[in-house]
Formats: structure tokens, sequence, C-alpha cells
């Protein structure tokens, strides 16, 4: 049976939030050894930015650290921290979460051990901190702060319990998922992922961000869909400006809601009902602004309002490959069904043995470039140029050669689903 833990066992909890407190802290932090656990918590749902509103560090030798980024912005204690630890191991759960806002802060590993994506590797089930710690360590973690809003001043001291358990694990269970990889003969495949997560460049800003708004598919007017990008567009604005979330000034739902109504007035927009049953005062302070907007776009002419659907010189989705694309569809299903059987010979998911897009432009790049079609080698080099590492690589590449080779589709399983109740490789 897990035993609960609920207080941590490396130091007092006590909120770090001057210089003088911060300069004393980045000391005893540098006389500590060995890898350095982090933890960062933001205000996801709350904020529009997603800088961090507490850094939580905890180091063998060196403490329990917890440290509210937000008064220490500007201090020079910061460079001496991070110069001091560059080169030491940091551990992270779910890095490529916390990473952007601890560079934002101004502290970045130069090594790092992934605690979530080493278990996924080593094919835990569940990767989730609390779920791995409880089958790795025995320990159980208290979950019931994780959704709070960390912008909030002053910060609750059971709050600052939770945020402190995060990282009084982490470093056992580093050693824990160490122990699982090597054991596996995957600690060197690990290694080479944490490092590309280190390296990989920012993430391509979304073409037309707007059109993932949800329910936006009900939208199937010119003039109607112009609402929803006018509208996206302004509640941007405004939430980057107030450093709001924005679905806390105006959600999805309501958006849809006005460019299907396309209310003239502002009597008609408080008629329309979900607006009418909005009683928060922020919120009801930009009712006009969003009128506006929709006054607006009313005058737009034609040529100024979007299409229906956005075009793309890119790879179309696989759904419609079946009927358009037969060619490519007969690969993609061969590729799928020997690359998941890999995965689960390897003991892990099959998008941690190679991500879905990789594979799928592959199959989709084999009609235009024959070269691939049963080419180990060729098909090597692209992966390697959608940044494969080379165990991905040397594992999936025949199989990734061989499936290209095929003409005729076979029928595919519905995708299995990741904790996260995402597909695994579609």
């Amino acid at each position: 049976m897990p035993t609960p833990l609920l207080s941590p066992r490396y130091g007092a909890v006590t909120l770090i939030d001057t210089e003088v407190e911060f300069a004393h802290v980045v000391d005893q932090i540098i006389s500590g050894a060995g890898p350095v656990a982090i933890d960062a918590e933001r205000a996801s749902g709350f904020r529009y930015s997603q800088r961090a509103y507490l850094i939580q560090i905890f180091r063998r030798g060196g403490g329990l650290h917890l440290i509210d980024p937000i008064p220490l912005t500007h201090s020079p204690h910061i460079a001496r921290l991070n110069n001091a630890l560059r080169d030491e191991e940091w551990v992270i759960h779910a890095s490529t979460q916390d990473l952007p806002c601890l560079r934002e802060f101004g502290i970045s590993p130069q090594r790092l051990f992934d605690t979530e994506l080493g278990g996924r590797l080593a094919g835990c089930e569940r990767v989730g901190l609390g779920p791995l710690t409880e089958s790795l360590l025995e320990l159980t973690l208290a979950k019931e702060h994780s959704a709070v809003d960390w912008s909030f001043r002053p910060l609750h001291h059971e709050w600052l319990i939770y945020a402190a358990l995060d990282v009084d694990v982490l470093l056992d269970l580093r050693d824990a998922v160490e122990k699982l990889l090597e054991a596996q003969g995957k600690l060197e495949w690990a290694k080479a992922d944490f490092a590309s997560i280190l390296t990989a460049p920012p993430p391509t800003p979304r073409k037309d961000p707007w059109r993932r708004t949800s329910g936006v598919h009900t939208v199937r007017d010119r003039r109607a869909l112009a609402v929803v990008r006018e509208l996206w567009n302004k509640r941007d604005e405004i939430a980057r400006e107030i450093d709001i979330a924005p679905g806390r000034l105006l959600n999805d739902s309501l958006i849809v809601a006005l460019s299907l109504a396309q209310p003239k007035t502002m009597s008609d927009f408080i008629s329309i009902p979900q607006f009418a049953r909005i009683k928060n005062e922020l919120q009801r302070s930009y009712f006009e602004e969003w009128l506006n907007v929709l006054t607006r776009v009313n005058r737009l002419p034609p040529t100024e309002l979007p299409e229906l659907r956005s075009k793309s010189d890119g790879m179309p989705p696989t759904k419609i490959w079946r009927d358009k694309f037969s060619d490519a569809y007969a690969r993609f299903t061969h590729a799928r069904t020997a690359l998941t059987a890999r995965a689960i010979e390897l003991g892990m998911p099959v998008e941690n043995l190679i991500s879905p897009d990789s594979y799928k432009r592959i199959c989709w790049l084999s009609q235009s470039e024959p070269t691939l079609i049963g080419n180990e080698e060729n098909v090597s080099q692209r992966l390697a140029e959608f940044g494969a590492r080379p165990w991905q690589i040397a594992q999936v590449a025949p199989l990734l050669a061989s499936a290209l080779c095929e003409s005729e589709p076979i029928e595919l399983p519905e995708p299995a689903k990741t904790e996260e109740n995402q597909p695994l490789s579609e």
C-alpha cells in the first residue's frame, strides 16, 4: 500500500521573495551536490502569459526551496544560480511545459533528465507525476491544488506544501526511472531524447490560429466566419494587454454564438441567452467592444472575408487519404501497423518510437519521391531531416522502407488512447 506523503521531507515550507533570502538560497543550492530537481507553477487558464509564478528547487545537500519569481524578476542572483548549475543535470517532470517559463526567468539547463518522458520510454502505464511516484516509489502525492491560480497573492500555505512535494520526490523518481531504462537497454535512447528537447527550436506559430476556435465547424457563412476571426483577434489583443486568459473574457462558445446571431444593437446582443446569463463584471464591461467588432465586420467588403476552408500547401489529413490518395493511404496503413507492433515489442507508446507526423510525411512524400520506396537509406535521411534521433531511425527506417512497397491497404483498428486521452498515432 502506497504511503501518503503529506509534508516535504527536506526543509521548511517557506516562500523566498526578497533579495537577501534569494542570495542565501542560491548559496545553499550551489553548495549541494548532484542533480537539481526543478518545477514551476504557471497560472494557465487564469493568465494570458505563461510566466512562472512559483519555482521549486531541490538539491541533495542544498535543500528544498520555494522561490517567488515575481519580485525577483531582475535579481542579479538569477544569473549566478544559472551559471553555477549550467553544467549540472536538471531533473524536470514533463519538461517541455516548464522550460519556456524557466528560460523566461533566466535559468536554462544544458543537461536534462525528464522523468515523464523517461517513464514513457520505459513503458510505464501512467506517467503523470502522481501515478508514476506511486508506482515506482510507493508514495502518494495529493493533487487537490493542481488547478489553482498561482498568480494569486499571498500564496496559501497548503498550496506551498503541494508545490514542495513535487520536487521533494523528483530526484528519487529520477533514480527509479533511470534503473528501469538501464535494465531495458533504453537509457542511451532516453538521453538522446532529453538532449533533443533542449535543442528543439521554438514551435512555429500557427497559421490562422482563430480557425481552431471550438465549434467553428458549425459556421458555414464567410461573413459569420469573419466575425469569428475578428472577435478572436480582438479578444487576444485585450487578453494580452490585461494578462488574462482569453476564455475568461469571451469563451469560444460565445464567439460562435455571436457569429451565428450577428446582433446589430446592444439590445439584440444581450438578448442572446448565453450573454444574458453573464454576471461577471469584467466580461460585461467588454460587451460594447464585441458589438463594435460585429459592426465593423458587417462593413467588410467580400474580398476581405475569409474562405470557409483554409488553403494549405502542406500534407492533407490522413482521414481523407483512403478516398483521394489511395497509394499514400495503403502505405500509411502498413506503416502504422508495423510501427505499432514494434512499439509494443519495445514496451513504449508508438509516438515515442517515432512522431506520427514524421512517418505520415514519409508515406505522403513517397508519392512524389519514388526513391523512398524500399530504400532504407533515403528514408533514414528524410527521418533525420524531420528531427528523428539515430536510435529511432535505426528502429523504424527498415519498417517504413518496407511499408512503402505496399499497394493494398489493410484495415486499421481504432487508435488507442494515451493517459491524456489523445490518440497514439492519429
